[in-house]
């Protein structure tokens, strides 16, 4: 039984407080769609909602960690009752851990794959049912990082590696049921994310080069941009859907000569800050105030995260 049946398409978004996830939920939201909102965090999650209100959409927020299945099955339960019929699913939700591997733990591991790839899993099996009977659209949003190695971000490889072989998978298996699934795999985006990515190791340097590479254009893009394209290219239902120069030609390069781009990241890998024995993972926001110079390097990735509801993480505490 529904609230308030509607003729209005449905989206369901998960990871959508903040960075891309809240930009594509606010796309889909233009494009005529009511929502379902998912977060982990309700503090975050209100404001968010509340922007896209404004955009037109009856909003609806669930808190719910969607790598657990059983808040998985609530969010998409929530969404049949709220709206009574689900079009399009986007899989978001992430977390972003930098540093050697010396540094880090299964627990870092284990926190990836729960986010990434498991919660990907379970709200997509949960919503199939659903998405067939309104021959819906999956979005799920994957990584170049789960094409070819990033070096001082392996939970992270792994866990979208992962994420990369499920969302084809579904893609090739959804179809006979008129369900479409599109692969997103985006490269660095202006998100402002790096306030509550996760930083091992040398902390101040990993991420001042992480950020750095974040904030650069050329090597990054607008996230506002890649929202409209991901949107897009989701509603047409593309099989998959690269973003960004740098992703596309790394990837086509593995692809072909994976030997030739393993031995080139090693180099890079060697370029990067050892491990020092730092303890555990740190949020960037808790890092000491930049440098003039890294300031002005880094404003547009501030002022990304000022627009797009970065709202500073607790500290994480880590349970080896």
């Amino acid at each position: 039984m529904t609230d308030a049946p509607t003729d209005r398409p449905v989206a369901l978004v998960t990871g959508a407080s903040r960075g891309l996830g809240f930009l594509i939920a606010r796309e889909l939201a233009d494009r005529g769609h009511d929502l379902v909102v998912c977060a982990r965090s309700a503090d975050g999650l209100g404001p968010a909602a509340e922007e896209l209100r404004g955009h037109g959409a009856t909003v609806h927020e669930v808190a719910a960690d969607v790598g657990v299945q059983d808040d998985a099955r609530r969010v998409v339960e929530q969404a049949q009752q709220r709206f009574g019929r689900l079009d399009v699913l986007v899989v978001n939700a992430g977390i972003i851990q930098v540093g050697p591997v010396q540094e880090l733990t299964a627990t870092e591991f284990a926190a990836a794959m729960d986010t990434m790839f498991w919660g990907q899993v379970h709200p997509v099996l949960a919503a199939l049912p659903l998405l067939r009977r309104t021959r819906g659209r999956v979005l799920a949003i994957t990584s170049i990082g789960g094409k070819l190695p990033a070096p001082h971000l392996l939970p992270y490889t792994a866990a979208k590696h992962a994420a990369v072989g499920f969302a084809e998978g579904l893609r090739v298996e959804a179809a006979r049921d008129g369900v479409s699934v599109t692969v997103a795999v985006p490269g660095l985006m202006r998100t402002g994310s790096t306030r509550n990515a996760l930083f091992t190791g040398d902390r101040p340097a990993e991420r001042g080069w992480f950020t750095v590479a974040d904030s650069l254009p050329g090597l990054s893009m607008s996230a506002e941009k890649a929202a409209g394209r991901l949107v897009r290219a989701a509603l047409r239902g593309r099989p998959e859907i690269t973003l960004t120069l740098p992703a596309k030609v790394g990837a086509r390069v593995h692809a072909l000569a994976p030997s030739t781009t393993l031995r080139a990241l090693t180099l890079v890998n060697r370029l990067l800050p050892g491990p020092v024995g730092s303890g555990g993972p740190r949020p960037g926001h808790t890092a000491t105030p930049p440098s003039r110079w890294f300031a002005r390097l880094t404003r547009t990735d501030r002022a990304a995260a000022g627009r797009l509801h970065q709202h500073d993480d607790e500290v994480p505490v880590r349970g080896d």
